[in-house]
């Protein structure tokens, strides 16, 4: 098993409403077995670089447990974010 980081991202004018909220709980407590780190949400973002050009901002990450990478796309592909205008990226955590 290796880990894989999913870094939520949204609009940064964007607030969650409560059917969004009953989801993001919904989805958690599913593969709440997976997840290795909780994670934080994200307040207030600076973005440099490339970054500061894209539309979207860092809105929180999780850390999971997964066999591969397409096993770790499978499980993020349930983001609730997905459905409200949000996006996941899914990353390896590596030593190197």
């Amino acid at each position: 098993m290796s880990n894989f980081v999913f870094s939520f991202r949204g609009h940064s004018d964007r607030t969650v409403g409560a059917d969004e909220e009953s989801a993001w709980a919904a989805w958690f407590q599913q593969i709440g077995g997976s997840v290795a780190d909780f994670g934080h949400r994200v307040g207030h973002v600076s973005a440099l670089g490339s970054a500061s050009n894209a539309r979207d901002v860092l809105a929180g990450y999780v850390v999971i447990e997964a066999a591969d990478l397409a096993a770790a796309v499978s499980i993020a592909s349930g983001c609730p974010g997905l459905r409200h205008g949000g996006g996941v990226e899914v990353g390896e955590a590596t030593d190197a």
